[in-house]
């Protein structure tokens, strides 16, 4: 039973080696709780400093009681390892959660799920890629990422707006929000998609639980999408962890001389498959469902809302190359005001890129 399981995740110092060590042995949670401590310590690799709170089970079944009670009041719940409905593709990888935390739609776990992740210090042109991307695919797959600045929020927000499933793996207790600027999208995400965790209530970001984190993010998944990473990043990790578990090394290139996408670009070297639109990553995974668009849209260029005629008429002026808005004002006959307020539709609509000074330039299909 769950109690069994968190009560044993929560006894301190025996760490998750520890516990699947005790659990293989044993045969379960509830069995390895009902032994002496001296069964206990005839079990290879395990110390005497790892089992001193196994001394009184009663006690840990006190705490693992007040977690799940606790659990229940903030709308939360639990699944554990011997659960039927623990992802299938979770329990493949080498060091499974013992049980998840949860808080949102319990039914998206079982999905077929990508994750997309890059960098938080990302560029326009990252975020853009990674919010086009993730609405176009989110009608096919659940979209995973970790909540992060960047590009994981922005994957997140992308599955959001398309109305698709989006599950967000923390780095901490379901009841912490991190990083606080995510306030809003972690209450949505709670909401309408899901929010999942190894961590008990109250546990705090610390950095060491990040790299534990993205091993959920890369086995809940079918494969691992990189928008925008720098050469060392955790991106990077955890599309090392996805390929060890065997799945599937998706990377968006960018620009050749941004340092940004050096990681990306590592990726495609080492032989991931390049993604331009999100039929790239449907034809790989052998999905038959299309995504909006027939996932023809090219990466960047996401124009499925109806533009005013007057933006699309202006589109028509401006090159791929960098131009001043005084060169557009005179060529269109527009003020400066309409200028103003035209270009920013645009940009909004992920069509132009506006650019240090008074420049804009288009972005063109597949540009980097």
């Amino acid at each position: 039973m769950v109690l069994d399981w968190i009560s044993l995740c929560l006894a301190p110092g025996l760490g998750l080696t520890g516990f699947w060590r005790l659990v293989e042995h044993f045969g379960s949670p509830e069995r390895v709780l009902a032994a002496g401590q001296k069964e206990i310590l005839k079990v290879p690799g395990i110390q005497p400093r790892q089992v001193g709170a196994l001394a009184c089970p009663e006690a840990l079944r006190r705490r693992g009681t007040t977690e799940l009670e606790l659990l229940l009041k903030k709308g939360c719940f639990a699944v554990d390892f011997g659960d039927a409905s623990y992802p299938g593709l979770l329990r493949q990888i080498a060091d499974p959660p013992p049980v998840l935390f949860l808080r949102g739609r319990k039914e998206l776990l079982p999905r077929s799920s990508l994750a997309i992740v890059g960098s938080r210090a990302s560029t326009a042109y990252g975020r853009r890629t990674a919010r086009s991307l993730a609405a176009d695919l989110a009608p096919s797959l659940a979209i995973v990422s970790g909540m992060a600045l960047g590009i994981d929020a922005e994957a997140h927000a992308g599955a959001l707006a398309a109305g698709g499933g989006t599950i967000a793996v923390l780095g901490c207790g379901l009841d912490v929000i991190y990083p606080m600027q995510n306030r809003r999208l972690y209450e949505q995400i709670g909401q309408s998609g899901l929010l999942v965790t190894e961590y008990p209530l109250g546990t705090t970001p610390d950095g060491f639980r990040f790299p534990a984190r993205n091993r959920i993010i890369a086995g809940l998944s079918l494969g691992v999408l990189v928008v925008e990473a720098a050469r060392k990043s955790g991106s990077l990790i955890t599309a090392q962890m996805a390929l060890d578990a065997g799945r599937e090394i998706f990377a968006v290139p960018g620009q050749v001389d941004s340092f940004k996408s050096e990681g990306t670009h590592w990726l495609l070297k080492e032989g991931a498959k390049l993604v331009q639109s999100a039929r790239d990553v449907l034809e790989e995974l052998d999905l038959a469902t299309v995504s909006a668009s027939e996932s023809g849209t090219a990466v960047g260029n996401n124009t499925s809302c109806p533009i005013d005629p007057e933006a699309l008429q202006l589109l028509t002026l401006i090159e791929p190359y960098p131009q001043g808005r005084q060169r557009l004002s005179c060529e269109s006959g527009l003020t400066a005001a309409r200028l103003n307020e035209l270009l920013l539709l645009l940009e909004l609509e992920g069509l132009i890129e506006m650019l240090p000074g008074d420049a804009v330039r288009r972005l063109c299909p597949g540009d980097m």
